[in-house]
């Protein structure tokens, strides 16, 4: 337990920006009319749903249902389970033994569907629905009224354009794909050695105690449509969640995804505790063909978990597309460059592992900033990572399996801060939304990039502390009631046949 809180303690000190940016986080990009500073595409989740009766909801123009951005999101909620399930299960399941490969496919399928039903059931509700700053409320639960079955019509979900929305149903699905991967990023780092029931168990506990408030702290907010006037600012601003109302930045789930999962998973490999045989037996990746077939279905899924959360087929679900290109391939050469120099030859699991790296460090970045800033991005978070899953690894001595901590956590702290940065106009980023009355930019000679970078600490921190918390409990909790890990006869039979009683290949 000592080495968990050091660890927490480490993690929270990496994101720690110099004290220069505490002194001028009072400069941090704010409207004049006290608006909250967000980008036109800095998150995916806008309100699930236009307000009710928002203030001088008679000037808001109706509705309308934008077919093209619509089929889009459909394409893309698509692109993000294919990310899961294949892509994530193969990326895993061939770094583990064989003999665990199976339990590795079952947790990922099983977690991501049992995800899915309690997103559907009340974790929708909560994440993207009017409460308090910290989690929604009960408006949604079980769908209600999402679409009316007699009249055959479907409540509308605002995007990031005033007067365009999406059927909030493709919103919800989109967004359900979110909360499945996130649930499934966490498996990896204890990998070989939990009980099935404890790992779904313990995600239960986890999405609705960590996934659902990060979420909505991050994300909620009510619409560009309900800055009708001045007069509304700071109601509407009010009623969103805590970090949208720092002004933090997140385009597609740096803190609500990976630094989210990656504290879960540090925090379950301390409490379960290491393989058997741990530094003394070859743990060696048992295929890295399926491992980097894995990657390459991340790759291709990651542009509709990035240019997806543009909510529109636009210019800034482009700029999220190209970013995610070049980020990531720049993060692949970065990892071999790295690679190369330490132990004189580059390998195929890095250049997987670099990739991977890429897409989660300009995951908060995508829509966020210029193509030359997601280049930096991503040479940055392959040199880093690299450093996650080798040094830090060792300084933590935790047995992360399949370094999720070292790539997730790493590269979504770097990616969420390096947004703050290259965001800035005067980097070639395209700055945020100083006032959504008006849609209007922050100019760049008033654009702070040590306040944003301030901002952008804050959200990353809250995330590391919140997660790390409710993990401790959850895990807590998991043990008493059914055991975390499986006996040492079963561990070393391996989880395909004493957990599902079935094999991966036939010898």
């Amino acid at each position: 337990m000592k080495k968990l809180l050091a660890s927490l303690a480490l993690a929270a000190a990496v994101f720690a920006p110099a004290a220069w940016a505490q002194d001028q986080a009072a400069s941090a990009p704010v409207a004049a009319s006290a608006a909250a500073v967000v980008d036109a595409a800095s998150a995916p989740a806008p309100a699930a749903s236009a307000p009710a009766e928002p203030a001088s909801a008679a000037a808001a123009p109706a509705p309308v249902i934008n077919k093209g951005d619509t089929t889009w999101m459909m394409v893309s909620t698509l692109l993000v389970i294919m990310m899961t399930v294949p892509g994530l299960a193969l990326f895993y399941g061939g770094l583990v033994r064989s003999k665990n490969m199976l339990s590795v496919l079952m947790q990922v399928m099983v977690a991501f569907s049992l995800i899915v039903v309690l997103w559907v059931l009340y974790g929708y509700s909560f994440a993207f629905t009017e409460g308090n700053q910290f989690i929604g409320g009960t408006d949604r639960l079980f769908m209600k009224g999402i679409w009316d079955n007699v009249a055959g019509t479907f409540a509308p979900a605002a995007t990031f354009s005033k007067g365009v929305y999406i059927p909030e149903i493709v919103f919800a699905a989109f967004q359900a794909t979110f909360a499945g991967i996130t649930a499934c990023l966490i498996v990896g780092a204890f990998a070989e050695r939990a009980k099935f029931s404890a790992v779904l168990l313990f995600l239960a506990l986890w999405f609705t105690f960590s996934y659902l408030p990060i979420a909505h702290m991050v994300w909620y907010w009510m619409g560009p449509d309900a800055y009708t006037s001045a007069a509304v600012v700071d109601e509407m601003n009010a009623k969103a969640g805590m970090i949208w109302q720092w002004g933090a930045l997140d385009f597609a789930g740096g803190t609500v995804v990976h630094i989210n999962a990656a504290v879960a998973g540090l925090v379950g490999a301390y409490m379960i505790g290491k393989r058997v045989g741990y530094g003394k037996e070859s743990f060696t990746p048992h295929s890295l063909t399926l491992t980097m077939v894995g990657a390459s279905l991340l790759w291709v899924g990651w542009f509709g978990f990035n240019a997806g959360s543009a909510l529109e087929a636009n210019g800034f679900a482009a700029l999220a597309f190209i970013n995610t290109f070049v980020a990531t391939a720049a993060a692949v050469l970065a990892w071999s460059i790295g690679e190369a120099l330490m132990r004189g030859k580059a390998s195929m699991l890095g250049a997987a592992s670099g990739a991977v790296a890429g897409l989660v460090a300009i995951t908060p970045a995508a829509g966020n900033v210029g193509i030359g800033g997601a280049l930096v991005i991503g040479f940055v978070a392959g040199f880093a990572c690299l450093w996650g899953v080798t040094g830090l690894k060792k300084l933590l001595g935790a047995d992360d399996s399949l370094d999720v901590f070292g790539v997730h956590g790493v590269g979504g702290i770097i990616g969420a801060l390096l947004t703050g940065v290259f965001n800035s106009p005067a980097l070639g980023g395209p700055s945020a939304v100083g006032d959504w009355v008006t849609a209007s930019m922050i100019a760049p000679d008033a654009y702070s990039i040590a306040g944003q970078v301030w901002t952008q600490a804050k959200a990353v921190g809250v995330t590391i502390l919140w997660s790390g918390v409710v993990s401790v409990i959850a895990y807590k909790v998991v043990d008493l009631v059914i055991g975390l890990r499986v006996s040492e006869e079963e561990e070393r039979e391996g989880l395909d046949i004493s957990s599902h009683g079935e094999t991966a290949y036939t010898k």
